[in-house]
Protein backbone atom coordinates (compact mmCIF):
# COMPACT_ATOMS: atom_id res chain seq x y z
CA UNK A 1 0.00 0.00 0.00
CA UNK A 2 1.06 3.67 -0.75
CA UNK A 3 2.41 5.84 2.26
CA UNK A 4 1.66 9.41 2.63
CA UNK A 5 2.22 11.75 5.59
CA UNK A 6 0.14 15.09 5.93
CA UNK A 7 0.76 18.62 7.09
CA UNK A 8 -1.87 20.92 8.10
CA UNK A 9 -4.43 17.99 8.06
CA UNK A 10 -7.24 20.23 9.35
CA UNK A 11 -10.62 18.14 9.84
CA UNK A 12 -9.45 15.55 7.23
CA UNK A 13 -10.70 16.14 4.07
CA UNK A 14 -7.38 15.96 2.14
CA UNK A 15 -6.40 12.71 4.43
CA UNK A 16 -9.96 10.68 3.79
CA UNK A 17 -10.04 11.53 0.49
CA UNK A 18 -6.29 10.22 -0.05
CA UNK A 19 -7.18 7.40 2.11
CA UNK A 20 -9.94 6.58 -0.38
CA UNK A 21 -7.65 6.57 -3.14
CA UNK A 22 -5.50 3.73 -1.70
CA UNK A 23 -2.89 5.07 0.82
CA UNK A 24 -1.64 4.51 4.20
CA UNK A 25 -1.97 7.74 6.19
CA UNK A 26 1.53 6.78 8.54
CA UNK A 27 1.01 10.49 10.25
CA UNK A 28 -0.65 13.82 10.00
CA UNK A 29 0.05 17.48 12.08
CA UNK A 30 -1.98 19.51 12.87
CA UNK A 31 -2.26 22.90 15.37
CA UNK A 32 -5.62 22.63 16.21
CA UNK A 33 -7.07 20.86 19.50
CA UNK A 34 -10.17 20.37 18.27
CA UNK A 35 -9.44 19.57 14.46
CA UNK A 36 -6.67 17.14 15.73
CA UNK A 37 -9.81 15.33 17.92
CA UNK A 38 -11.67 15.23 14.76
CA UNK A 39 -9.07 12.93 13.52
CA UNK A 40 -8.95 10.84 16.18
CA UNK A 41 -12.30 10.54 16.80
CA UNK A 42 -12.63 9.28 12.99
CA UNK A 43 -9.64 7.35 12.70
CA UNK A 44 -7.68 5.99 16.13
CA UNK A 45 -5.31 4.27 14.51
CA UNK A 46 -3.94 7.84 12.56
CA UNK A 47 -1.13 9.08 14.33
CA UNK A 48 -2.57 12.50 14.68
CA UNK A 49 0.34 14.85 16.25
CA UNK A 50 -1.32 17.84 17.84
CA UNK A 51 1.49 20.51 17.70
CA UNK A 52 2.83 23.37 15.65
CA UNK A 53 4.79 22.27 12.59
CA UNK A 54 7.57 24.21 13.07
CA UNK A 55 8.11 22.51 16.51
CA UNK A 56 8.68 19.18 13.85
CA UNK A 57 10.01 20.25 10.81
CA UNK A 58 13.54 21.45 12.93
CA UNK A 59 13.65 17.80 13.71
CA UNK A 60 15.54 14.17 12.32
CA UNK A 61 11.96 13.60 10.11
CA UNK A 62 12.96 10.16 8.45
CA UNK A 63 14.23 8.85 11.98
CA UNK A 64 10.73 10.74 13.72
CA UNK A 65 8.48 8.71 11.13
CA UNK A 66 10.64 5.87 11.35
CA UNK A 67 11.35 5.69 7.41
CA UNK A 68 13.95 5.73 5.27
CA UNK A 69 15.10 9.05 2.40
CA UNK A 70 13.03 7.79 -0.29
CA UNK A 71 10.82 5.87 0.85
CA UNK A 72 7.98 7.54 1.39
CA UNK A 73 5.40 7.86 -1.34
CA UNK A 74 3.46 11.38 -1.04
CA UNK A 75 3.69 14.33 1.17
CA UNK A 76 0.65 15.89 1.00
CA UNK A 77 -1.14 19.44 2.21
CA UNK A 78 -1.76 23.18 2.19
CA UNK A 79 -0.12 25.38 4.14
CA UNK A 80 -1.70 29.46 4.74
CA UNK A 81 0.69 31.09 2.91
CA UNK A 82 1.23 34.54 4.39
CA UNK A 83 3.29 37.13 2.10
CA UNK A 84 7.12 37.67 2.76
CA UNK A 85 10.05 40.09 1.60
CA UNK A 86 11.69 39.44 -1.74
CA UNK A 87 13.99 42.82 -1.34
CA UNK A 88 17.28 42.22 -1.92
CA UNK A 89 17.07 38.17 -1.37
CA UNK A 90 18.15 35.47 -3.08
CA UNK A 91 14.65 33.41 -2.22
CA UNK A 92 16.39 30.27 -1.21
CA UNK A 93 14.84 28.02 1.36
CA UNK A 94 16.27 29.42 4.34
CA UNK A 95 14.79 33.18 2.80
CA UNK A 96 11.54 31.95 3.32
CA UNK A 97 12.17 30.95 7.41
CA UNK A 98 9.55 32.07 9.45
CA UNK A 99 6.38 31.27 6.38
CA UNK A 100 4.59 27.97 6.85
CA UNK A 101 5.51 26.65 3.23
CA UNK A 102 9.13 26.52 4.93
CA UNK A 103 7.98 23.81 6.65
CA UNK A 104 6.33 22.09 3.93
CA UNK A 105 9.71 22.43 1.76
CA UNK A 106 11.69 20.93 4.99
CA UNK A 107 9.36 17.85 5.32
CA UNK A 108 10.51 17.77 1.86
CA UNK A 109 13.64 18.59 1.88
CA UNK A 110 14.35 15.83 4.19
CA UNK A 111 12.10 13.11 3.52
CA UNK A 112 12.26 13.26 -0.07
CA UNK A 113 8.90 11.57 -1.00
CA UNK A 114 8.41 10.22 -4.46
CA UNK A 115 5.29 13.11 -5.64
CA UNK A 116 3.95 15.64 -3.03
CA UNK A 117 0.65 17.64 -3.04
CA UNK A 118 0.17 20.61 -2.16
CA UNK A 119 -3.10 22.46 -2.17
CA UNK A 120 -4.10 26.15 -1.61
CA UNK A 121 -6.23 29.04 -2.67
CA UNK A 122 -6.73 30.11 -6.57
CA UNK A 123 -5.61 33.58 -5.33
CA UNK A 124 -2.13 32.70 -4.61
CA UNK A 125 -1.68 32.55 -7.77
CA UNK A 126 -2.16 36.09 -8.81
CA UNK A 127 -0.67 37.36 -4.82
CA UNK A 128 1.92 40.24 -4.97
CA UNK A 129 1.87 39.41 -9.00
CA UNK A 130 2.66 36.33 -9.10
CA UNK A 131 5.58 36.38 -7.14
CA UNK A 132 4.87 34.54 -4.08
CA UNK A 133 3.76 31.41 -5.75
CA UNK A 134 6.88 31.62 -7.99
CA UNK A 135 9.13 31.68 -4.92
CA UNK A 136 7.70 28.81 -3.42
CA UNK A 137 7.91 26.88 -6.81
CA UNK A 138 11.02 27.72 -6.84
CA UNK A 139 11.89 27.17 -3.49
CA UNK A 140 10.02 23.37 -4.26
CA UNK A 141 11.80 22.62 -6.92
CA UNK A 142 15.22 23.29 -5.33
CA UNK A 143 14.54 20.57 -2.78
CA UNK A 144 14.54 18.49 -6.21
CA UNK A 145 11.12 18.33 -7.58
CA UNK A 146 9.60 18.98 -10.98
CA UNK A 147 6.18 20.36 -10.49
CA UNK A 148 2.82 21.23 -12.49
CA UNK A 149 -0.26 23.25 -11.24
CA UNK A 150 -3.83 23.87 -11.84
CA UNK A 151 -6.84 25.47 -10.79
CA UNK A 152 -9.38 23.08 -10.48
CA UNK A 153 -13.25 23.62 -9.75
CA UNK A 154 -14.33 21.27 -7.15
CA UNK A 155 -17.60 21.02 -8.76
CA UNK A 156 -16.18 19.02 -11.47
CA UNK A 157 -15.52 16.55 -9.29
CA UNK A 158 -18.52 15.06 -7.81
CA UNK A 159 -18.87 18.29 -5.19
CA UNK A 160 -21.89 20.20 -5.24
CA UNK A 161 -20.17 23.42 -4.22
CA UNK A 162 -18.39 25.83 -6.20
CA UNK A 163 -14.74 25.63 -4.94
CA UNK A 164 -11.88 26.86 -6.47
CA UNK A 165 -8.31 25.38 -5.39
CA UNK A 166 -4.92 25.51 -6.71
CA UNK A 167 -3.31 22.12 -6.73
CA UNK A 168 0.31 21.45 -7.18
CA UNK A 169 1.52 17.95 -7.85
CA UNK A 170 5.44 17.55 -7.89
CA UNK A 171 7.42 14.59 -8.76
CA UNK A 172 10.78 13.85 -7.61
CA UNK A 173 13.61 14.67 -10.52
CA UNK A 174 15.25 11.63 -10.52
CA UNK A 175 11.88 9.60 -10.79
CA UNK A 176 10.40 12.12 -14.11
CA UNK A 177 11.54 9.63 -16.50
CA UNK A 178 9.23 6.67 -15.22
CA UNK A 179 6.74 8.87 -13.35
CA UNK A 180 4.25 11.26 -15.45
CA UNK A 181 1.23 12.89 -14.06
CA UNK A 182 -2.13 14.08 -15.36
CA UNK A 183 -4.66 16.13 -13.74
CA UNK A 184 -8.13 14.32 -12.92
CA UNK A 185 -11.04 14.87 -16.24
CA UNK A 186 -14.50 16.76 -14.90
CA UNK A 187 -17.14 14.53 -14.12
CA UNK A 188 -20.24 14.47 -17.39
CA UNK A 189 -22.84 15.02 -13.70
CA UNK A 190 -21.94 18.14 -11.73
CA UNK A 191 -24.34 17.75 -8.51
CA UNK A 192 -26.59 20.65 -7.26
CA UNK A 193 -28.01 21.16 -3.78
CA UNK A 194 -30.47 19.15 -4.70
CA UNK A 195 -28.60 16.29 -4.46
CA UNK A 196 -27.17 16.76 -1.12
CA UNK A 197 -29.67 18.70 1.08
CA UNK A 198 -32.81 17.09 0.91
CA UNK A 199 -32.26 13.68 2.61
CA UNK A 200 -29.83 15.42 4.96
CA UNK A 201 -29.33 14.18 8.91
CA UNK A 202 -30.52 16.71 11.58
CA UNK A 203 -27.57 18.19 13.07
CA UNK A 204 -26.54 21.81 15.19
CA UNK A 205 -26.59 24.81 13.35
CA UNK A 206 -26.56 28.62 14.22
CA UNK A 207 -29.89 30.59 13.61
CA UNK A 208 -30.24 34.33 12.08
CA UNK A 209 -31.87 36.51 14.23
CA UNK A 210 -35.56 36.98 14.32
CA UNK A 211 -35.31 40.46 12.14
CA UNK A 212 -32.91 38.79 9.50
CA UNK A 213 -35.04 35.78 9.38
CA UNK A 214 -37.96 38.15 8.40
CA UNK A 215 -35.67 39.25 5.73
CA UNK A 216 -34.78 36.90 4.23
CA UNK A 217 -38.47 34.94 4.05
CA UNK A 218 -38.53 37.77 1.13
CA UNK A 219 -35.78 36.70 -0.80
CA UNK A 220 -36.71 33.91 -3.43
CA UNK A 221 -34.74 30.50 -3.81
CA UNK A 222 -31.62 31.68 -5.77
CA UNK A 223 -32.07 35.26 -5.14
CA UNK A 224 -30.42 38.35 -3.04
CA UNK A 225 -31.20 42.03 -2.09
CA UNK A 226 -32.38 43.49 -5.02
CA UNK A 227 -35.29 40.72 -5.36
CA UNK A 228 -37.01 42.02 -2.02
CA UNK A 229 -38.73 46.07 -1.83
CA UNK A 230 -35.75 48.94 -2.20
CA UNK A 231 -36.67 50.42 1.57
CA UNK A 232 -36.18 47.30 3.15
CA UNK A 233 -33.17 46.03 1.78
CA UNK A 234 -31.76 49.21 2.15
CA UNK A 235 -32.33 49.53 5.29
CA UNK A 236 -31.03 46.48 6.26
CA UNK A 237 -27.64 47.01 4.32
CA UNK A 238 -27.14 50.21 5.70
CA UNK A 239 -23.71 51.51 4.50
CA UNK A 240 -22.72 48.33 2.26
CA UNK A 241 -25.97 50.00 -0.28
CA UNK A 242 -23.52 52.57 -1.37
CA UNK A 243 -20.67 50.37 -2.27
CA UNK A 244 -19.36 49.53 -5.51
CA UNK A 245 -19.62 45.99 -6.94
CA UNK A 246 -22.30 43.74 -7.42
CA UNK A 247 -22.45 42.97 -3.69
CA UNK A 248 -24.93 39.86 -4.48
CA UNK A 249 -23.65 37.56 -1.57
CA UNK A 250 -25.63 39.93 1.00
CA UNK A 251 -29.16 38.42 1.82
CA UNK A 252 -28.06 35.46 -0.78
CA UNK A 253 -30.52 32.49 -0.65
CA UNK A 254 -29.24 29.49 -2.51
CA UNK A 255 -31.40 27.18 -4.78
CA UNK A 256 -32.02 23.95 -5.18
CA UNK A 257 -30.70 23.23 -8.79
CA UNK A 258 -27.77 25.63 -8.57
CA UNK A 259 -24.31 24.04 -6.10
CA UNK A 260 -23.11 25.68 -3.15
CA UNK A 261 -21.12 28.59 -3.17
CA UNK A 262 -17.62 28.12 -1.73
CA UNK A 263 -18.32 27.18 1.98
CA UNK A 264 -16.82 29.33 4.75
CA UNK A 265 -15.68 29.32 8.33
CA UNK A 266 -18.57 31.18 9.67
CA UNK A 267 -22.01 30.39 8.98
CA UNK A 268 -23.69 33.89 8.65
CA UNK A 269 -21.75 37.10 7.81
CA UNK A 270 -23.69 39.85 6.04
CA UNK A 271 -21.32 40.23 3.04
CA UNK A 272 -21.52 36.71 2.28
CA UNK A 273 -24.49 34.80 3.37
CA UNK A 274 -25.54 31.46 1.95
CA UNK A 275 -29.70 31.13 3.38
CA UNK A 276 -30.89 27.64 2.74
CA UNK A 277 -33.19 27.58 0.06
CA UNK A 278 -36.53 26.25 1.54
CA UNK A 279 -35.45 27.36 5.58
CA UNK A 280 -34.67 31.17 6.48
CA UNK A 281 -31.76 30.08 8.02
CA UNK A 282 -27.81 29.43 7.44
CA UNK A 283 -27.29 25.69 6.38
CA UNK A 284 -26.49 23.13 9.40
CA UNK A 285 -22.80 21.73 10.84
CA UNK A 286 -23.48 18.59 8.52
CA UNK A 287 -25.54 20.39 5.36
CA UNK A 288 -22.22 22.27 5.03
CA UNK A 289 -20.16 19.00 5.79
CA UNK A 290 -22.63 17.05 2.35
CA UNK A 291 -21.43 20.57 0.84
CA UNK A 292 -17.86 19.60 1.73
CA UNK A 293 -18.14 15.72 0.29
CA UNK A 294 -17.71 14.65 3.98
CA UNK A 295 -19.87 11.40 4.78
CA UNK A 296 -22.21 11.56 7.41
CA UNK A 297 -20.76 9.07 9.58
CA UNK A 298 -17.60 11.78 9.87
CA UNK A 299 -17.92 13.34 12.92
CA UNK A 300 -16.55 17.00 14.19
CA UNK A 301 -15.10 17.94 17.47
CA UNK A 302 -15.43 20.84 19.73
CA UNK A 303 -17.78 24.00 19.55
CA UNK A 304 -20.61 24.70 16.83
CA UNK A 305 -18.39 27.58 15.92
CA UNK A 306 -15.34 25.10 16.32
CA UNK A 307 -17.08 22.51 13.84
CA UNK A 308 -17.95 25.28 11.00
CA UNK A 309 -14.71 26.01 11.11
CA UNK A 310 -13.16 22.79 10.64
CA UNK A 311 -15.78 22.26 7.89
CA UNK A 312 -15.25 25.70 5.64
CA UNK A 313 -11.16 25.01 5.69
CA UNK A 314 -11.29 21.56 4.54
CA UNK A 315 -10.34 20.28 1.44
CA UNK A 316 -13.67 19.06 -0.47
CA UNK A 317 -13.40 14.70 0.00
CA UNK A 318 -14.34 14.24 -3.61
CA UNK A 319 -11.81 16.39 -5.11
CA UNK A 320 -9.24 15.22 -3.04
CA UNK A 321 -9.87 11.32 -3.98
CA UNK A 322 -10.01 12.12 -7.85
CA UNK A 323 -6.21 13.83 -7.20
CA UNK A 324 -4.75 11.04 -4.81
CA UNK A 325 -6.33 8.51 -7.53
CA UNK A 326 -4.33 9.87 -10.34
CA UNK A 327 -1.05 10.07 -8.04
CA UNK A 328 -1.80 6.42 -7.09
CA UNK A 329 -1.86 5.88 -11.08
CA UNK A 330 1.13 7.80 -11.05
CA UNK A 331 3.14 5.68 -8.34
CA UNK A 332 1.69 2.22 -10.17
CA UNK A 333 4.06 3.16 -12.92
CA UNK A 334 6.90 2.39 -11.04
Amino acid sequence: MFTTIELFAGAGGLALGVERAGFNTIGLIEIDKDASETLRKNRPDWWVINDDISNISCLNLPSYFNIKVGELDLLSGGSPCQSFSYAGKRLGLEDARGTLFYHYAKFLEQLQPKMFLFENVKGLLTHDGGKTYKTIADIFESTGYIIQKKVLNAWDYGVAQKRERLITIGIRKDLIDKVSFCFPQPHAYKPVLRDVLLNCPESEGSLYSEYKRKIFDLVPAGGYWRDIPEDIAKEYMKSCWYMDGGRTGILRRLSLDEPSLTILTSPSQKQTDRCHPLESRPFTIRENARCQSFPDEWQFCGSVAAQYKQVGNAVPVNLAFEIASEIRKSLEKL
